[in-house]
């Protein structure tokens, strides 16, 4: 199973639980649903030491990298998440409604008719603090690393991110196929599976879509700087988008997108700065799937889906994700938080949300890493350089 991508795993893990769920009996339901309280409750615990790992160091890089370059970039990266996150608002709040059943299904039901199996008992982990102090706590420290300087504690929290990814990667993705099978099973057993399922391959295609555009939309604009087909520009990036598929990761993609952006004809040291950059800070896919995913869930559960609710939630989602692209499954993880104390997720809404996000997790990536390229090119217009591949 090691030797299998994550994505792999959990359609395993999916169909898995599908099987349990139709044919075991109740007592096996719930020692499953058991370990998935459990988990959810370390999840709930790990969430504010996850925005701390992934945004106090994200900061305090961005910080030391002072200039008008930087401040450029991440502008164009930020305004771009913000941009198509706001879109996909709109184009879901049209299409969504087409195919789902609002208020279907009851997440937070304490209706034994209604409700999920439940565990046969409980493990509290409380935080050691709420997400807005992890929050306030991240910006102050990358704020104070880049300002003062202080090796010692940029050292510091670089471990700490460490040990955060290490948590994320050998300890909580490992994990993840169980916890995914247990709650396939449970949906399965009390008959909400099947409805689960087929919402979402809609909208999963939505997505899909969603991400297209979003691509051409981006070259297009990049061409309209640069005079450029926009569409020879896409097919130059394609071997970035497929590489991110295989990935799941904007970081482990960074040399492939450096080279075809070379290609495109970006300058050397630009493309050299922005697109690294850009892997940690341009996250319009990931924005999409989880953007799309969360307004689904809520409609299911008949929760209200307005703008002004949401749009909060699309700015915020461009600043906790900083540096999440890096690990697999990153972006889910540090968006857990504000799911919750935002749009007020509960924890089988969470878990639902991993699963879902993971399910669209390489395309997202390959959405963010192409569309870097994009931003690189209006970044070498700006500086003045004309396209000259250099390879």
């Amino acid at each position: 199973m090691k030797k299998l991508g994550l994505l792999p795993r959990l359609i395993i893990a999916i169909i898995f639980g599908i099987l349990i769920g139709s044919f075991a009996p109740e007592i096996i339901i719930a020692i499953l649903a058991t370990f998935n309280d459990i988990f959810g409750n370390f999840l709930g615990f790990v969430i504010p030491l996850i925005i701390i790992g992934f945004v106090a160091p994200g900061i305090g890089d961005l910080g030391e990298k002072a200039g008008k370059l930087l401040g450029i970039t991440a502008g164009m990266a930020y305004g771009s998440t913000v941009l198509f996150g706001t879109i996909t608002y709109f184009v879901a709040s049209l299409v969504l409604p087409s195919f789902l059943d609002v208020g279907s299904i009851n997440f937070n039901a304490t209706d034994p008719g209604e409700a999920l199996v439940g565990s046969l008992f409980t493990v509290e982990m409380p935080p050691a603090f709420g997400v807005m102090t992890a929050l306030l706590l991240a910006f102050i420290l990358g704020l104070g690393i880049a300002v003062i300087k202080g090796e010692t504690l940029k050292k510091g929290i670089r471990e700490f991110s460490e040990i955060i990814n290490k948590l994320i990667t050998v300890g909580i993705i490992p994990l993840l196929p169980i916890h995914i099978a247990g709650i396939f099973a449970n949906m399965t057993y009390t008959g909400q599976v099947f409805t689960i399922l087929s919402v979402f391959a809609k909208v999963f295609i939505m997505i899909l879509i969603l991400h297209w555009v979003t691509l051409l939309t981006q070259f297009s604009i990049a061409a309209a700087f640069t005079g450029e087909n926009p569409l020879k520009m896409l097919g130059t990036m394609l071997p970035a988008y497929f590489t991110a598929i295989g990935t799941q990761s904007s970081a482990a993609t960074i040399p492939v997108t450096v080279r075809q952006t070379y290609k495109i004809g970006v300058k050397k040291d630009i493309a050299d700065f922005v697109v690294p950059l850009c892997a940690t800070i341009h996250l319009s896919g990931s924005t999409i799937t989880l953007l799309s995913c969360s307004m689904a869930i809520m409609m299911l559960n008949g929760q209200a889906v307005n703008f002004l609710g949401l749009f909060p939630f699309i700015l915020m989602l461009g600043v906790v994700m900083v540096a999440a692209p890096g690990v697999p499954g990153g972006a889910v993880m540090a968006a857990l938080a504000i799911l919750e104390s935002m749009l007020g997720f509960s924890q089988p809404m969470l878990s639902l949300m991993i699963a879902l996000y993971i399910a669209q997790d390489s395309f997202g990536t390959a959405c963010n890493v192409t569309g870097d390229a994009a931003i690189a090119t209006i970044v070498n217009k700006i500086s003045g350089n004309k396209l000259e591949p250099t390879i």
